[in-house]
C-alpha cells in the first residue's frame, strides 16, 4: 500500500484547508487580544487546529508506510481509547484479571486478525469468543456484586474501542474489481467525510443552531447543526466520487448514512459520559478531549460502512 497520485491531491487539498484555518486563527487571536471575552474561543479554536495538523500528518505517514503500519496504529488508537472508557467507568479489583485479557490479548488478538487479513474470524472474535470467555473469567474472581454491570461495561468498552475501530485498517484489505491498491483511498473517504461532518456540524450549530437535539446529553448539538453538517458533509462525499468505486448517489447515500451513524454514535458516548458525570473522555489531545471524544463517530459508522462495501462491491 503506498500514497496513490489521487491520495496524495487529496493530503494537498486537506493541507491546504489547514493553512487557511492557522492564518484564520493567527489573525483572530490578534483582533482577540483586544477583547478579553474572545479570547477563551479563539484560544480553543488554534489549538484545535493544530492538533489537526499533528493528526494529519500521522494519518499521511500512516497510509504512507503501508498496511502493516495502519494496522499498528490505529490498534494504539484502540488501546488508548480502551484505557479512556474503563478509567471512566468504575472498576474492581476482581476485575483486573479480565482487563487484562481484554487489553494484552483480546485487544491485540483482533488487530492480528486484521494483519493476517482473517475476515471470518476476524467478525466474531469479540462479540462470540470474547464475550463468552469474560463474562466466565469474571465469575472466577468470585465477586458477584455488580456484576452484571462490570461485565456489561467491559464487554460494551470491547465492541466500541476494539472491534468497532478495528474495521478501519479492515478497509484496507478490501479487493474491489477495477479499484485495486487503492484500498487506502475508502480507509481516507470514510475518514473525512465523517470528520468533516462533526466539524461541519458546530459551524451551522453555531450560525444558525436554536433547537437542541438532545439537551440533556448534549447541550451544544442542535438540529440546524445536524441538518447542515450532514448535508454538507454528504455534499463533500458527493465531491469525492472519483475518489471512489462508487457512482455519485452511491457515494452521497454511504455519506449520508455514515454521517448519520457518526452523529448517533457521538449521542451515544454523550450519554456514557453525562452518566459519569464527565465532560470529556480525556486530555489527550488538546482541544479536543481524548481520543474517544475525537474517534467516537467513526467508531458508529466503521463497521456499517465497511460492510455495506465488502457485501455490495467486492
Amino acid at each position: 500500500m503506498h500514497l496513490t497520485p489521487q491520495t496524495q491531491h487529496l493530503f494537498l487539498g486537506i493541507l491546504a484547508v489547514l493553512a487557511v484555518a492557522s492564518v484564520t486563527g493567527w489573525i483572530l487571536k490578534r483582533r482577540a487580544a483586544a477583547r478579553p471575552a474572545m479570547q477563551p474561543v479563539v484560544a480553543n479554536l488554534v489549538a484545535r487546529v493544530n492538533a489537526w495538523w499533528v493528526m494529519a500528518g500521522v494519518l499521511a505517514g500512516t497510509l504512507a508506510l503501508g498496511f502493516h503500519a495502519a494496522v499498528i496504529v490505529f490498534g494504539l488508537i484502540s488501546f488508548f481509547a480502551l484505557r479512556e472508557f474503563i478509567t471512566a467507568t468504575p472498576t474492581t479489583m476482581a476485575d483486573h484479571r479480565a482487563l487484562f485479557w481484554s487489553f494484552f490479548v483480546i485487544l491485540p488478538g483482533q488487530f492480528f486478525l486484521v494483519w493476517i487479513q482473517w475476515y471470518g474470524l476476524f467478525a466474531i472474535f469479540i462479540p462470540v469468543y470474547a464475550f463468552v470467555f469474560l463474562p466466565i473469567r469474571m465469575t472466577m474472581a468470585g465477586d458477584c456484586k455488580g456484576f452484571l454491570e462490570r461485565t456489561a461495561r467491559l464487554q460494551w468498552g470491547l465492541m466500541v474501542c476494539v472491534f468497532f475501530i478495528s474495521h478501519l485498517p479492515m478497509l484496507l484489505t478490501l479487493r474491489i474489481p477495477g479499484f485495486e491498491g487503492r484500498s487506502s483511498q475508502l480507509l481516507l473517504f470514510l475518514i473525512l467525510v465523517v470528520q468533516s461532518s462533526d466539524v461541519l456540524q458546530y459551524i451551522w450549530g453555531k450560525m444558525l443552531g436554536r433547537r437542541k437535539v438532545a439537551p440533556v446529553l448534549s447541550p451544544s448539538k442542535t438540529w440546524e447543526g445536524l441538518v447542515g453538517g450532514v448535508l454538507s458533509a454528504s455534499l463533500l462525499g458527493l465531491a469525492l466520487t472519483g475518489f471512489t468505486p462508487f457512482r455519485w448517489w452511491e457515494a452521497f447515500g454511504l455519506s449520508l448514512l455514515a454521517t448519520l451513524l457518526g452523529f448517533f454514535g457521538g449521542l451515544v458516548m454523550s450519554a456514557i459520559k453525562r452518566d459519569r458525570g464527565i465532560k470529556d473522555w480525556g486530555h489527550m489531545i488538546q482541544g479536543h478531549g481524548g481520543m474517544m471524544d475525537r474517534i467516537d463517530s467513526l467508531c458508529f459508522s466503521a463497521p456499517l460502512f465497511f460492510h455495506i462495501v465488502r457485501h455490495g462491491w467486492t
